[in-house]
């Protein structure tokens, strides 16, 4: 079977991975790698995360019709470094949900027109309207940490997002906008592991990309953006949520819990609020 890129992500395993990486992978064997600092020792039972995800995805559909009738406005940004599980969990967010009330927004490459445009002009043009849900498959944010880590974008230009981020999500939230924004957060050996997964797997080589592969030399350009981001774009207005996402199942129940428990909608069951450990503000976030 042929490999995208030649088996670069196979081949940055055997050859440039550092140690401790590799020999969690290989203990780990199929089951995903948590890490040192990861709140639990094994991964969630699926019996029990098909009950919890069943009972989220009934709320998501009551929040969903309380939206369509009272106009609501909600804005949900996932980002998070490549294969963190931000595909997975907007899946689970949205499957059972109609379409032309709740979208996914994943732009591309901006085009020569968008790039000479305000930068956030592209991402306005897909805000919601009265009665609609959009989830942002990546965000804005791309400048802050994609664009910077690969030289797409010059330091003033970084330095001009950072200036203008806040007072752009304040006129959001001013405006009526619900604006959540989840940042999911995978260890250094299960994001090895999971692109190590899809090379493999011909259903999901689609998945991968160029940035993918060279991003693999970059953890700690990566680490430093990421955390520069949440110092200058937390904001109480705006606030980050960190959502632990070593084990797929938690993340993506934490993730819809910290969305449902945040918005009072007709009809609302009991939502617990997500685990304190496993989704918080950027002190729980791990490098």
């Amino acid at each position: 079977m042929t490999l995208p890129f030649d088996g670069a992500i196979s081949a940055f395993f055997e050859n440039e991975a550092p140690a401790d990486v590799k020999e969690a992978i290989e203990t780990a064997g199929k089951r995903d790698v948590l890490s040192d600092s990861y709140p639990f020792s094994s991964e969630m039972k699926s019996g029990d995360y098909e009950d919890e995800i069943a009972a989220l995805q009934l709320e998501l559909v009551k929040l969903q019709a309380d939206v369509k009738e009272t106009g609501k406005r909600l804005v949900v940004i996932f980002e998070g470094r490549d294969a963190a599980g931000k595909g997975g969990t907007i899946k689970r967010f949205r499957e059972n949900l109609n379409p032309r009330v709740a979208r996914v927004v994943a732009l591309s490459k901006p085009t020569e027109r968008e790039s000479g445009e305000l930068y956030f002009q592209r991402y306005v043009r897909q805000l919601p309207t009265h009665g609609e849900i959009v989830l942002f498959d990546r965000s804005w944010y791309n400048r802050g940490v994609v664009e910077h880590v690969f030289g797409f974008c010059n330091p003033d230009q970084r330095q001009h997002f950072f200036n203008q981020v806040p007072d752009f999500e304040e006129m959001l939230v001013d405006d009526g906008i619900i604006l959540k924004k989840l940042w999911l957060n995978v260890g250094r050996a299960e994001q090895l592991r999971r692109f190590m997964k899809r090379e493999k797997d011909p259903l999901k080589q689609w998945k991968l990309s160029w940035i993918d592969v060279e991003g693999l030399k970059k953890w700690d350009e990566y680490s430093s953006a990421i955390s520069e981001t949440f110092e200058r774009s937390h904001t109480d207005h705006a606030p980050w949520t960190i959502i632990r996402s070593d084990d797929k199942k938690r993340a993506r129940l934490a993730a819809i819990r910290s969305v449902l428990s945040d918005i009072d909608y007709a009809g609302k069951g009991k939502v617990d609020r997500p685990d304190p450990k496993l989704a918080g503000g950027p002190d729980i976030w791990d490098a």
